[in-house]
């Protein structure tokens, strides 16, 4: 049987509901983030070395990365289910959009978590004014421009299609939710992009993330 170790409020999450929505029996194992620092427990490097979630095992397999473990679960549990066959254009788009969600969506709502964290951290009063001034300066700069581009580029290609892949919903979709739940938690998504917001409601109405979230609770704190 697949056993997820599922760390809280994290990308674990599209594991959980990939595994809902193929309807595969899993065993939850469920980690607490450190109160303090938010990281991962320490026993989590007796799964994998790095330490990290998501993390699944399955028999004598243990899988991490989420593009890899969503591909692992549709390989060997999917009986072809939620991904466009092979060597079509919408396949395509979907191996795209599955690396993209990390490769090229996640680095910058990464990059404003951590600044953010730096100009609100406990510190020296005299240091302060110094680290929020670097902090603006990046989110300025670098950081906005990138989730502007980003979030303007996701919206245009919902035009295209009503799902990421093409009219049907894939597990490109799971991958993607979490840059997109993360934008809409901390990085100005909102109603002026109407087609994000309105995906934001279509998966989270779904059946299948509904159960995922029961199980393992909602992939962003507060959501």
């Amino acid at each position: 049987m697949v056993t997820v170790h599922h760390l809280e409020h994290s990308r674990s999450h599209r594991v959980l509901w990939l595994l809902e929505e193929l309807d595969v029996p899993y065993e939850l194992k469920r980690y607490a983030r450190d109160p303090k620092t938010l990281l991962a427990p320490a026993e989590l490097k007796t799964v994998h070395p790095l330490g990290k979630s998501p993390v699944i095992t399955d028999g004598e397999q243990t899988v991490a990365e989420s593009a890899a473990i969503l591909e692992y679960l549709l390989d060997a549990h999917g009986d072809g289910q939620l991904r466009p066959a092979a060597g079509s254009p919408a396949h395509l788009r979907y191996r795209y959009w599955m690396h993209y969600a990390e490769g090229s969506a996640m680095p910058p709502l990464l990059l404003k978590l951590v600044f953010d964290r730096v100009a609100n951290a406990p510190m020296p009063f005299f240091a302060r004014p110094i680290a929020r001034a670097i902090a603006s300066q990046a989110n300025k700069a670098f950081i906005g421009p990138q989730l502007k581009l980003h979030l303007d580029y996701l919206e245009d290609e919902l035009g295209k299609s009503h799902w990421f892949a093409g009219d049907t919903f894939s597990a490109a979709d799971i991958q993607l939710s979490y840059p997109i739940e993360a934008a809409a938690a901390r990085a100005g998504l909102d109603g002026s992009r109407p087609r994000l917001m309105d995906y934001l409601e279509r998966i989270r109405t779904r059946p299948a993330y509904q159960r995922a979230v029961e199980r393992g609770g909602p992939p962003i704190p507060g959501r």
